[in-house]
This record gives structure tokens, sequence and C-alpha cells, in this order.
């Protein structure tokens, strides 16, 4: 259990450090709900169900996240480490658009 209870903060870390600037739109309390999530879901498999499972949770939302993130980016004609056109990109997420 000591791999998932290391390898989910510094997996979140990272993507909070390299990703943050995609979420700059988004309310505090919904990405903090969702590293709540996904943190009592890495502690509920790993008590429940086990290492193999535990792992999945652990490492799966990233990758699923990952080939999501490059679709839809595809999909919308927005490159996928920058997020150019910004404004293009702040009008599909929804958010208003920056002065």
């Amino acid at each position: 259990m000591l791999l998932e209870f290391v390898a989910a903060p510094v997996l979140a870390s990272a993507g909070f450090a390299l990703f943050h600037h995609f979420e700059e739109g988004t309310r505090p309390s919904r990405r903090l709900a969702k590293w709540a999530v996904y943190f009592a879901g890495v502690g509920l498999t790993a008590r429940t169900v086990g290492r193999p499972w535990s792992l999945v949770w652990t490492f799966g939302p990233f990758a699923l996240g990952t080939v999501f993130h490059l679709s839809w980016c595809a999909r919308h004609g927005i490159h996928p480490l920058t997020a150019e056109p910004r404004a293009r990109y702040r009008a599909l997420r929804g958010w208003p658009r920056q002065p």
C-alpha cells in the first residue's frame, strides 16, 4: 500500500505543476473535490480489493485523462500542451473572456 500512497501524491503534484494553467477558470471547490475523490479512491481500493486494482485506480485516471485530453484538443483545434488559441479554449470551456 505504500507504493500507492507515494505514487498518488507525486502524480497529483506533477499534474498540478504541469497542467494548472488548463484549470484556471475552474472553481477551487471543484478542483479540490476532484482530488478528494481521487485520493479517497486510492485508499478505498487499496484497503478493499488489493494492490492490482489500487494501482489501476492510481494510474488509470491519468492515462484516461491523457487520452481524453489529446482527442478533445485535436477535435476542437486546440494545441494540447499550450491551449492555443487561448480565446477559443476559454470559450469551449465556458469561461469568461480574459480582459
